[in-house]
């Protein structure tokens, strides 16, 4: 359901869920004043999907690097082909 933002002339703004269809062009606020429907751009991006996760992670990255003790360990050369490799003295 979408979040609508009503603004009181003492309080100040409040946000309240209504239906597309129910929506009220005015709201009572906790003070009992009425309080007007306020017009405020749409809130697209507030989902928690991957995507916007791995955006949120990839610019945590550039401000806050992950700092390392040491750098990584290389790979290993893996098994040599030539047969005769395996004959010769290990260091």
């Amino acid at each position: 359901m979408p979040t609508y933002e009503f603004r009181c002339r003492s309080c100040g703004p409040f946000d309240a869920v209504y239906s597309m269809r129910e929506v009220p062009d005015s709201a009572a606020c906790t003070c009992g004043a009425a309080a007007p429907r306020g017009i405020t751009a749409p809130r697209l991006g507030s989902g928690a999907t991957s995507a916007i996760r791995l955006i949120d992670a990839t610019r945590a990255t550039a401000e806050r690097p992950a700092v390392v003790s040491a750098p990584p360990r290389r790979a290993g050369g893996g098994a040599p082909s030539n047969p005769r490799h395996a004959a010769l003295p290990r260091p």
